[in-house]
């Protein structure tokens, strides 16, 4: 299990933004992987991706690194934001915005506030 929290630790810390997923950005493999990909995608966020699918360590490690039963997982900055509710829920609210700009990543204002004008 070390060796998957350092794998991961050293994903999480040398990337502004991950999503910890099942699947690809391009070819997610389940429906909430695919919301949160979507999203970024859709945002213009420049993330890293990773498929717990590829790896059974990552998969579970990631659960244990962030004591949080599902994925997908966001990280930015280091820190662990949440899985498909809380990003949809940021999302809509205009708090995932905020947390971005607060990070200093760079993503499409225009198309966050697309999707929020679509889901409103």
């Amino acid at each position: 299990m070390t060796d998957a929290k350092t794998r991961i630790d050293e994903i999480v810390k040398s990337n502004d933004v991950v999503l910890y997923m099942k699947g690809t950005k391009d070819m997610p493999q389940c429906g909430f992987s695919q919301r949160v990909a979507g999203v970024l995608n859709y945002m213009g966020v420049d993330y890293a991706d990773v498929n717990v699918l590829a790896d059974d360590e990552i998969r579970q490690g990631i659960k244990d690194y962030s004591d949080w039963p599902t994925i997908p997982q966001l990280y930015v900055k280091g820190e662990f934001v949440g899985g498909c509710d809380i990003i949809t829920e940021m999302t809509l609210s205009g708090e995932l915005d905020t947390l971005f700009e607060n990070s200093d990543v760079s993503f499409d204002k225009d198309a966050a506030e697309k999707i929020r004008e679509a889901n409103a």
